[in-house]
């Protein structure tokens, strides 16, 4: 039988060589790793193990990741799978979200869509909109949502976005980044904007090029500056362009320039925008 593949997410052990200190760490946190290839093996030998001849002295084998940030778990997990279509994309994603997406923290209320079911709650976060939001950040791109290509062709798309993103290399997880947007939700204003799911992917994108700016504004300037974007935006004919698909990318070139445009006039923004506009 192929090894199982379990991995764990430890900033602290991924850089470890001493085998003694890695096989400590493994077997006492073992009910928190997770399984990244082999659940049917996993199954299988649930069922075996119910037989009275059952050898549990034969050895099994296992390959070890350590990864230093979950989201790393994660862009493992779908370059492993990469070609042997195990499970869709989107599938993967959202079976891992539940473990990166840890809003118990958090003071932004987070529901699921069966939680609203028959009911509105008011001021809440979607929790497929965070979802959304975290497939930006995992391709770095805005448009993944585009329900007219067939479901394999996209999952091979996402697969090749999450694969060019070189997430490896990014400095902040999308944790970093919910938690500022549970910082700057204290504005009202700012809550609300961020709450529709096209700003909030937008803001997700941008954030992986400006999040130490970001960071350093409080929640009544960036108040400020997301009325200018909006007077901006309102320069948009939404009677030419998909204002949907707009609003993500104008949203995420706001933020990744945000330090820029924090300071800038509305004049400015709409000129930028409008040239932005004519490179799509």
């Amino acid at each position: 039988m192929p090894p199982i593949t379990l991995a764990f997410d430890s900033k602290e052990m991924a850089p470890k060589i001493d085998l003694s200190v890695v096989s400590d760490f493994i077997n006492q946190n073992i009910k928190a790793g997770y399984v990244l290839d082999g659940m049917q093996r996993l199954n299988t030998l649930r069922d075996a193990a119910l037989d009275d001849s059952f050898n549990y002295d034969r050895p099994l084998f296992l390959t070890i990741i350590i990864a230093e940030r979950y989201d790393l778990l994660l862009y493992r997990m779908i370059t492993l799978n990469n070609g042997q279509k195990p499970m869709t994309a989107r599938h993967q994603i959202e079976m891992l979200t539940k473990g990166v997406i840890d809003t118990s923290g958090l003071e932004i209320n987070v529901v699921s869509e069966k939680e609203t079911e028959g009911t509105k709650i008011h001021g809440a976060f979607k929790k497929s909109d965070i979802v959304e939001a975290y497939i930006a950040y995992l391709t770095n791109s805005v448009n993944n949502q585009n329900s007219r290509i067939i479901e394999s062709k996209l999952d091979e798309i996402l697969v090749g976005k999450v694969m060019e993103s070189n997430l490896s290399e990014a400095n902040y997880t999308f944790t970093d980044i919910l938690k500022q947007v549970d910082r700057l939700s204290a504005s009202v204003y700012a809550k609300d904007w961020l709450r529709q799911v096209n700003n909030l992917i937008g803001f997700t994108v941008g954030m992986k090029q400006s999040y130490p700016s970001v960071s350093e504004m409080d929640p009544d300037e960036l108040c400020a500056a997301l009325k200018r974007f909006e007077v901006a935006f309102e320069a948009i004919n939404p009677s030419k362009v998909n204002v949907g698909k707009f609003r993500r990318e104008l949203s995420a070139y706001f933020f990744s320039e945000i330090s820029t445009f924090s300071q800038s006039e509305v004049s400015d923004i709409e000129e930028a925008f409008f040239n932005k506009t004519l490179s799509e």
